[in-house]
C-alpha cells in the first residue's frame, strides 16, 4: 500500500478550506464532526458556507494573508481554478500542512476516506484515491452491517475500563469484553434498553468475572431471497451466531453474511420428503443454546407468517432460554414491490389477507368463502399444487372468475417468474407456464370490479 492510515487527534487544531462552493461544503460537513475549528478561504461562501460563519462555527477570510496556512493540520482545496489550486496546495504544504486537492490526486499529501461514524468507533474505507465510488459503495454496506446504538455501547466499555482493570485479574479481562460484546449486556443496548445494559456490566464487574455465557436463539427472517433485502438486525444476529439452522428456501449468499466460524446445519424440509421434523429442529436448537452457544434459526420471509415458530418459541421458553424474533421481509410484501403494485389501493381493496393453500395433514381446507368479498386482496403462500382448488372455492362462494391474479415464483431472486391471469384461468395459466413453488397467488377482488358486475346484472 502506498498510503498509511492513520487516525489524527484534532481537538484544538486548525483546519484550512480554500473556496466556496459545493465541494469544500461536502468537506466541512465532514470536519466538522471533529473538534477541530474550521477557517475557510474565498471571497464568495455558498449558502451552506454561509451559514456555518454566521453560527459561528467556522472562521472566513475573504482573501488568502500571508499567515492563512500557519498551524494548520489540514488544508483542503477546491477553488474552481486548476493553476490557483496547485499554487495553493504549494503554500500549504510550505506552511507544513497535509494537503488535499479535491479531484486532484497527483497534488494530495493525504485522501479523504469514506467513513462509518458509530463514534467514538470509527471506520475508514479508502481507495488511495483510486475508486473513491467504490469506497462510498462498501460504506453503505458497513453500515447496514453496524448497529446505530453501536457507538452508545463503545462509549460505555469506555467509561468502564478502568473498573474492569481495577475488579478483574488480567487474564479475566478479555473474556470479560468478549461476554460484554456478544452477550446479553450488547443485545439489552442493542435493544434501546440502556440502563439494563449499563446495570449488566457493572454487575459483572462487582462479581469480578463474566457470568457463565447463556445461551441465545433467535429467530430470524432471511426475507424473500436477495440478500440485500435481510435486515439490518439479521445481518447482526448472523454475524454472532456460533451456529445456523437454516431451510432450503434460504439463498446461499443470504448465509454469506455470517461469521465464517459459524457452524451451518440444513434442516430443509423438502416437499414429499421430511427428513427433518419439526420436534427434532426443536431438540437441536435447544440443545444448541443450553451448551451456552448463540443460535441462529433462519428462515426465509418473516419468520412469524407460516414459518413454525410457535413450536420453536415454546420449546425454547420450556427451556428457560433467552429467545427472540427477528423480522423478515415477507414474500408478501416483495411480490408487491416486484409489481410495483401496492398490496392494496385505496378505493378499490381496503383489505388485506394473507393465508395458505396447504394446511397440517389432517386439517380441513380453509374456509375460503369469507374469502371472496369485494374490496379484498389475497395473498396464498404455499398453494400453487392447490391452484384449481383455490379458484373453484372462491368462485363458488361468489367472486367474479374475472378475479385479476398474479403468480410471482421465486420473488426477488435470479430465478424470478411472473404471469398474470384471472382467478377462472389460474390453474391452467400455472400449469402453461410451468410455474413451481415457492410462489406467492396474489387475488384481487376490486370494488370497481364488483360494481361492474353489479351494473350488469341489473341491466
Amino acid at each position: 500500500m502506498k498510503n498509511f492510515p492513520m487516525f489524527l487527534r484534532m481537538d484544538g487544531r486548525r483546519v484550512v478550506l480554500c473556496g466556496g462552493g459545493e465541494e469544500i461544503a461536502r468537506k466541512a460537513r465532514l470536519v466538522l464532526r471533529t473538534e477541530a475549528r474550521l477557517t475557510i478561504i474565498a471571497p464568495e461562501l455558498d449558502s451552506e458556507l454561509r451559514g456555518l460563519v454566521a453560527a459561528g462555527r467556522a472562521d472566513h477570510q475573504v482573501a488568502l494573508g500571508a499567515d492563512s496556512f500557519d498551524n494548520a493540520a489540514l488544508v483542503f482545496i477546491a477553488t474552481g481554478d486548476a493553476a490557483r489550486d496547485a499554487d495553493l496546495a504549494a503554500r500549504a504544504r510550505a506552511a507544513g500542512a497535509v494537503v488535499n486537492v479535491i479531484d486532484r490526486p497527483d497534488l494530495c499529501d493525504a485522501f479523504t476516506p469514506s467513513i462509518v461514524d458509530r463514534d467514538p468507533l470509527v471506520v475508514a474505507i479508502g481507495t488511495e484515491g483510486a475508486a473513491p465510488v467504490l469506497g462510498r459503495a462498501l460504506k453503505t454496506e458497513i453500515e447496514t452491517m453496524l448497529p446505530p446504538r453501536l457507538g452508545g455501547f463503545v462509549a460505555l466499555a469506555g467509561r468502564l475500563r478502568g473498573a474492569v482493570a481495577g475488579r478483574l485479574a488480567p487474564a479475566a479481562r478479555r473474556g470479560f469484553w468478549e461476554w460484554a460484546f456478544s452477550g446479553p449486556a450488547w443485545r439489552a443496548h442493542l435493544a434501546g434498553r440502556e440502563r439494563a445494559a449499563a446495570d449488566l456490566l457493572k454487575q459483572a464487574i462487582e462479581a469480578g468475572a463474566a457470568p457463565v455465557p447463556q445461551g441465545h436463539i433467535a429467530l430470524v427472517g432471511a426475507g424473500p431471497g436477495a440478500r440485500d433485502l435481510l435486515t439490518m438486525r439479521a445481518v447482526q444476529r448472523l454475524q454472532q451466531a456460533d451456529i445456523i439452522f437454516y431451510d432450503r428456501l434460504v439463498d446461499p449468499e443470504v448465509l454469506e453474511l455470517a461469521r465464517r466460524d459459524a457452524d451451518r446445519v440444513y434442516v430443509g424440509k423438502d416437499v414429499g420428503a421430511c427428513a427433518w421434523p419439526q420436534h427434532k429442529i426443536d431438540r437441536l436448537i435447544v440443545a444448541e443454546a443450553a451448551k451456552g452457544r448463540r443460535v441462529v434459526r433462519l428462515k426465509s420471509g418473516d419468520p412469524s407468517i407460516f414459518g413454525r415458530a410457535c413450536e420453536e418459541l415454546a420449546a425454547a421458553e420450556a427451556a428457560g432460554i433467552e429467545v427472540e424474533i427477528v423480522p423478515g421481509i415477507t414474500a408478501a410484501s416483495a411480490a408487491a414491490a416486484s409489481l410495483k403494485r401496492p398490496l392494496t389501493e385505496r378505493g378499490e381493496t381496503d383489505t388485506l389477507v394473507i393465508t395458505t393453500g396447504t394446511c397440517r395433514p389432517g386439517d380441513a381446507s380453509p374456509d375460503r368463502a369469507r374469502l371472496a368479498h369485494p374490496g379484498t386482496a389475497v395473498t396464498f403462500y404455499m398453494a400453487v399444487d392447490k391452484a384449481a382448488e383455490v379458484s373453484r372455492d372462491l368462485i363458488a362462494a361468489g367472486a367474479p372468475g374475472a378475479c385479476p391474479v398474479d403468480i410471482i415464483a421465486a420473488v426477488s431472486t435470479a430465478r424470478e417468474r411472473h404471469a398474470a391471469t384471472t382467478l377462472d384461468r389460474l390453474a391452467e395459466t400455472i400449469r402453461d407456464e410451468g410455474l413451481k413453488s415457492p410462489a406467492i397467488l396474489f387475488v384481487r377482488y376490486p370494488k370497481s370490479l364488483a360494481a361492474a358486475r353489479a351494473a350488469s346484472s341489473a341491466a
